[in-house]
């Protein structure tokens, strides 16, 4: 079944995290979505990216952002699901700030796609920004129901809501 991953983002553990929960049939077919500004440059972080990943590089922004959705949508339409975060920055880890609309262009686009809300909680301690070693501290991801853009919601109330299943997998802590 091919899904859409969308998470809350705070750390640069959380791809990995999401990732690596998932089971080897569906990690094979499953690729995080990353900026390319920040991952397609030389070293450590592109080998990480395209070698283990094979993440998708995306353009953040103005037009890039109709080429990323582009993008996103022929991966799907080859079989591939995706790890994707609506929020579209890495945030303090406080809350769940408001989602971009990429998610309801993709719910819109693909109806018969799932996607899973999953919530990433302590991930932003373990490996706070700007660090580069990790603090072992215990972080949790919790996976929930899939949801779908319902008739006749329009992007405002879809997005509340996909933010909403978020929020509620994080009071569950």
């Amino acid at each position: 079944m091919q899904r859409v991953y969308f998470a809350n983002h705070a750390s640069h553990l959380d791809t990995l995290v999401i990732w690596a929960s998932l089971p080897l049939a569906l990690r094979a077919r499953t690729r995080p979505v990353a900026a390319a500004d920040y991952w397609d440059r030389p070293g450590l972080r592109r080998w990480l990216a395209w070698r283990v990943l094979q993440a998708l590089m995306v353009t953040r922004g103005g037009a890039g952002s109709r080429d990323a959705l582009h993008q996103l949508i022929a991966a799907l339409d080859e079989g591939d699901s995706l790890i994707i975060f609506p929020e579209g920055t890495r945030g303090d880890g406080g809350g769940v700030g408001e989602l971009r609309p990429g998610l309801y262009h993709i719910a819109r686009e693909r109806p018969a796609v799932e996607l899973v809300p999953v919530f990433l909680d302590n991930l932003n301690r373990i490996l706070p920004k700007g660090e580069y070693l990790p603090v072992p501290l215990i972080g949790r991801v919790t996976f929930g129901g899939p949801i779908r853009l319902e008739a006749g919601e329009d992007r405002h109330a879809f997005l509340q809501r996909a933010r909403d299943a978020l929020l509620n997998l994080g009071d569950r802590r």
